[in-house]
């Protein structure tokens, strides 16, 4: 059996997949196109991919002995599902895993943007600061501010309950609305009107996935609703939002600030961002922690292995496509 991992992972996954196949890395960006893909993986029997590699149509049709594709992410836009089905080629992703590492960051990013961490930080790096100033870098306080989250998801809760902790108010949007119970346990409000979300909070923090729907939801029209303080947040999908609109507002001063950590066109990052004030931008560091990337490595792995040893598909829980 033989297995291609796009690009290096933790230790520990490999080591396990080594017990059970040869196993072929790929470097840093070797398979983010489909002509790399599609060149290499004939022969292969499984395919640990990520997000930033394009499992298209074209792609899964040429692999030949393929019979699993593992998503070392949750999201897995980056994979024709649709096309895998047809073929017979299983998909997994890693779930669960990364929500509080993803959700921590969030809150890293709502506090970084919302209190101007990194204009403030900046501001003393370069030998400005010369003492405590009364009207320096004043920013949003988060106690009896409302937190708009759109995406309930797993990782739209984890924030929620962060949230209860600095004693803000959540008002939601998802394409279900949560249990009762849970809404009262997160302090939160649901709402079918994402522009009745978007205008009313003072934090947007988007968690949803990338979909037809979901693409540019946030645009010039739904950036014009918020407030000229709110910070819009986004640890979900780069195109989810209108970075060019972003920009704009952001250096016109119609909006309060931005965290993002993933972007548009990734890993390029609209210029008019780069430099737009009081955003604190990431380089896709969500699931990064020891903890999340090796629970992350060992779901792909162990989802490639039962596969190629033919475990019932029941068996294995986080299969996007199964037979």
């Amino acid at each position: 059996m033989r297995v291609l991992v796009t690009e290096p992972i933790v230790d520990s996954a490999i080591e396990y997949l080594r017990k059970h196949a040869d196993v072929t890395i790929g470097e840093p960006g070797q398979f983010s196109s489909e002509e790399a893909l599609i060149k290499a993986l004939p022969g292969y029997d499984a395919l640990l991919s990520m997000l930033s590699n394009p499992v298209s149509a074209s792609v899964l049709k040429s692999a030949g002995s393929l019979k699993i594709v593992a998503n070392y992410a949750v999201g897995y836009n980056n994979i024709d599902t649709e096309t895998a089905r047809t073929l017979n080629i299983r998909v997994s992703n890693t779930p669960d895993v990364l929500t509080d590492a993803t959700a921590d960051l969030t809150f890293g990013l709502i506090l970084g943007a919302g209190r101007k961490l990194t204009a403030a930080e900046n501001h003393l790096r370069k030998g400005k600061f010369k003492g405590w100033e009364p009207l320096g870098f004043m920013g949003l306080e988060l106690s009896g501010a409302t937190l708009g989250i759109i995406g309930m998801g797993r990782i739209g809760r984890a924030v929620a309950q962060r949230a209860v902790g600095f004693n803000m108010n959540v008002m939601y949007h998802n394409r279900s609305r949560l249990p009762e119970e849970t809404e009262r346990s997160l302090n939160a409000v649901y709402t079918e009107d994402v522009k009745k979300l978007v205008s009313e909070s003072d934090v947007i923090s988007l968690h949803c996935p990338l979909t037809p729907q979901t693409r540019h939801l946030i645009d010039k029209e739904m950036i014009s609703l918020m407030k000229p303080h709110a910070i819009l947040v986004n640890t979900a999908r780069g195109p989810v939002v209108d970075e060019a609109a972003l920009a704009e507002a952001l250096h016109a001063g119609k909006i309060g600030g931005a965290g993002f950590d993933v972007f548009e066109e990734e890993p390029i990052v609209h210029p008019l961002l780069l430099n737009a004030p009081n955003c604190m931008i990431l380089p896709h560091i969500g699931s990064a922690t020891i903890t999340a990337r090796e629970d992350m490595g060992k779901l792909a792995a162990e989802s490639i292995v039962s596969v190629l040893q033919g475990e019932k598909d029941s068996n294995i829980p986080n299969l996007i496509v199964s037979f």
